[in-house]
């Protein structure tokens, strides 16, 4: 279930909280394939399912970015804000891929709230993302995020 966030005061409240986890989301080999399409990034460990399975995972894996890119859909179902006119993309700081995500796994992003600081119109957010797949030892994805609200 969504949390919902009122506003930046609110959401000054909550640095360094976990908001919470989205429900985890299988990655296909379509997925992969649309990816790969998109950015130009035709590597074999992501679309050659044959070579891949000799290789290094044991099948395809997504690539690093296709996994941070699920953060558009996978955050809304973490948290929302209201009384904010609107939020922007602003950028990303650190980001690690720790590892892979085979082609089949189930991956869910967790949220951590970091940092609110004012702006001139609004306020900076950073958050932390956290990717994990189902039942894996480490995450998949670390990526601090961060975002701009505007009132």
């Amino acid at each position: 279930m969504t949390r919902m966030i009122n506003g930046i005061d609110e959401m000054k409240t909550l640095v360094g909280e976990h908001l919470g986890w989205s429900p985890y989301t299988e990655i296909t080999q379509e997925q992969v394939q649309q990816f790969a399409e998109a950015t130009g990034d035709h590597q074999w460990i992501h679309i050659d399912v044959e070579r891949a399975k000799a290789g290094p995972f044991g099948g395809p894996i997504a690539h690093g970015y296709l996994t941070l890119s699920l953060g558009p859909m996978l955050s809304p179902q973490v948290f929302g804000v209201s009384g904010v006119a609107m939020g922007v993309n602003y950028g990303a700081g650190k980001i690690r891929f720790p590892s892979p995500v085979p082609v089949g796994a189930k991956v869910r992003l967790g949220i951590t709230l970091v940092a609110v600081d004012d702006i001139p119109g609004g306020a900076q957010v950073t958050q932390q993302f956290v990717f994990e797949c189902e039942g894996a030892e480490k995450p998949s994805c670390v990526a601090e995020v961060i975002f701009r609200y505007y009132v």
